[in-house]
């Protein structure tokens, strides 16, 4: 029941879960096989390494003082704009399970958007990137600079990187989606810079308008499970400058390798496939 709400809606929303991290592991698995925590997280919780902890206070012990307010002044980031997770990787994941432990009283909400293109406006997107060049244009993804340099200072290499379909078919439904994603899509692939930044800012316009999203309000206990392959989210913007405390933790499923509407693939441009193994770093 779960499995085919999910495919029909893209994200599902439970309240009131008494999950522990062994709980929510078993809970993924149900649904898939598991990654390693995160690409980035050297430090999942001891014992569970498919756990990845979201806790701004996190970053800044890792990365150092000030480095969220560094990430927000960019136009699209993780922290302050909409992304789909890890999609750098060839194979980005099939599915994230969220899970609320501490959450401020007020502000803090994550909102999805859905990316499957039967909708009327990503359509007429889709086919504007579609007809950049034979078969389809396809997208170049990998990870912000800023991070590229972090990892380097924090001895991390093995960067990954692909060159992705623009419109991958979803691998249980077939639905056609648009697969772009503001934190990590570096450019349109065979042509120019002015008209690779023009059809991705025309896709970003499309995929979030208000019509395809939902925002959801946590609480301690909720758990959001989403497809990611047919969604967008964005990280709340309202918290960085009061001191509160918000965790939570989250399993990804293994994805599958995507493959476009002409059947081509995902192509691996560096790093290594996003497993169970902690040996892919996103560049």
């Amino acid at each position: 029941m779960i499995r085919e709400a999910l495919f029909e809606y893209k994200v599902v929303f439970f309240r009131d879960q008494r999950l522990d991290h062994a709980s929510q592991i078993a809970f993924g698995r149900q649904f898939g096989e598991l990654t390693y925590a995160h690409p980035h997280d050297d430090t999942p919780p001891g014992g569970f390494p498919e756990i990845f902890t979201i806790d701004p206070r996190r970053y800044e012990e890792r990365y150092g003082p000030g480095f969220e307010q560094q990430v927000r002044r960019r136009q699209y980031s993780y922290f302050s704009g909409w992304h789909t997770d890890v999609t750098a990787a060839v194979n980005p994941p099939a599915g994230s399970i969220l899970r609320a432990e501490v959450v401020p009283e007020r502000g803090g909400d994550t909102t999805w958007t859905n990316l499957v293109a039967r909708l009327p406006g990503p359509v007429r997107a889709a086919e504007v990137l579609r007809g950049r060049s034979a078969g389809g244009a396809p997208l170049r993804r990998r990870g912000q600079a800023h991070r590229r340099r972090r990892l380097r200072q924090a001895g991390q290499r093995q960067p990954a990187g692909r060159r992705a379909p623009g419109g991958p078919r979803a691998p249980v439904t077939g639905e056609r989606a648009l697969f772009v994603n503001p934190g990590f899509t570096s450019h349109v692939v065979d042509v120019s810079p002015r008209e690779s930044k023009a059809v991705l800012d025309l896709l970003y316009a499309e995929i979030t308008r208000p019509e395809y999203t939902v925002r959801f309000r946590w609480e301690p206990g909720s758990v959001a499970f989403w497809d990611n392959r047919a969604t967008a989210h964005l990280a709340p913007r309202d918290l960085a400058h009061l001191d509160v405390e918000r965790r939570l933790h989250r399993v990804t499923l293994i994805g599958d390798v995507p493959v476009g509407p002409d059947g081509r693939h995902s192509e691996l441009v560096a790093g290594k496939p996003f497993t169970s193994e902690h040996t892919v770093k996103v560049d």
